[in-house]
């Protein structure tokens, strides 16, 4: 039975999206995420018993649905290194309210794995890409992996019908170059780039605001390739401004945490691989279900509990952040809490 009215936080903010990570581990390192230096041969990654199972993450996301959820994304570390994820997606597109399910990826396995997915019921992937000249996008991946793989990728996920997003998170000094090139390969391939500012998440990227290229910067570059005019946002919570090329209709658009924040209308919740839930991707904690679930709560307990949370929820960090909550705020890292 789906919730009737709308289940809102402390800001009267709907949950609406859940982001999911079913493996915190990763074929990338890449710098502003899961940097080499930290995540090593050596790192110890979570056994496969303390990652929820797939019935686990199934009725989690029942009970979310069933207090407003309408959007699930599927994400890691990265997600495809996870067995017969296809199984998943099918196990969460028969869920009453979902209405979208989404995968966030590198895109190194889509070639093998886009088909089934799509078959399965996903409808769109968001690719991570963050450089098109190999020496650069080499350097931000942290294995030597070059873009055509990714390329070669996200083609195949477009031949299956999924819907195709490229993310580029772009750092000062180190790929900012690869913007106008980025934003051109994509308008002429017509897929819609997003550009990500670097932001401070977890402890371990060394961020620092002077690494980070603005929205306002990153839009003049833009700009050079055609005129830019500003769409309207398709729903609350949109992340993204979006932006349409003059005489194309392909779109751009920015993902500006830091410079603009837009905590006002954050509608999303995620659970980490291993079962806990965090209502801000800056947060420190976050609330065990995993053992509410295994502990043989009911449904109506499970629903009541992540109720709560949501209820109470006050997290407003990007329009908060301060010198001081960027050194003393022990952040999770990305790689555990998804994007």
């Amino acid at each position: 039975m789906l919730k009737q009215s709308p289940t809102l936080d402390q800001y009267k903010r709907p949950l609406q999206d859940l982001r999911i990570s079913i493996m915190d581990r990763c074929n990338f390192r890449c710098s502003y995420c899961m940097p080499k230096e930290i995540f090593g041969d050596d790192y110890v990654f979570m056994p496969e018993e303390e990652l929820l199972s797939f019935s686990e993450i199934t009725m989690l996301a029942e009970e979310f649905a069933a207090l407003g959820v309408k959007k699930l994304r599927l994400t890691g570390g990265e997600p495809l290194l996870r067995k017969n994820v296809p199984e998943l997606i099918e196990r969460l597109v028969k869920i009453e309210g979902i209405e979208d399910i989404a995968l966030t990826t590198n895109g190194v396995h889509l070639v093998k794995q886009a088909k089934a997915l799509k078959e399965a019921g996903l409808m769109r992937i968001n690719l991570s890409l963050d450089a098109i000249d190999p020496k650069v996008f080499q350097e931000m991946n942290g294995r030597k992996v070059k873009p055509n793989i990714v390329l070669k990728g996200m083609q195949a996920a477009v031949d299956a019908g999924l819907h195709v997003k490229v993310n580029m998170v772009v750092r000062k000094g180190v790929n900012d170059q690869e913007v106008v090139p980025m934003a051109r390969y994509c308008k002429n391939i017509g897929v819609t780039l997003r550009f990500i500012e670097f932001m401070d998440v977890g402890q371990t990227n060394g961020w620092d605001y002077s690494q980070v290229v603005t929205k306002k910067e990153l839009l003049e570059m833009v700009s050079t390739i055609a005129p830019l005019q500003p769409l309207e946002r398709d729903y609350l919570g949109e992340v993204a401004n979006r932006y349409g090329y003059e005489g194309s209709n392909v779109e751009v658009g920015f993902i500006s945490s830091v410079s603009d924040a837009f905590c006002g209308t954050c509608t999303r919740a995620r659970i980490s691989a291993d079962g806990k839930l965090f209502t801000c991707l800056f947060a420190e904690t976050g609330t065990d279900l995993k053992t509410l679930v295994r502990s043989g709560a009911s449904a109506d307990e499970v629903r009541h509990f992540i109720e709560n949370v949501w209820n109470g929820r006050t997290d407003r960090y990007s329009e908060e952040r301060t010198e001081e909550t960027v050194k003393n705020r022990k952040k999770i890292e990305m790689s555990y809490i998804g994007g």
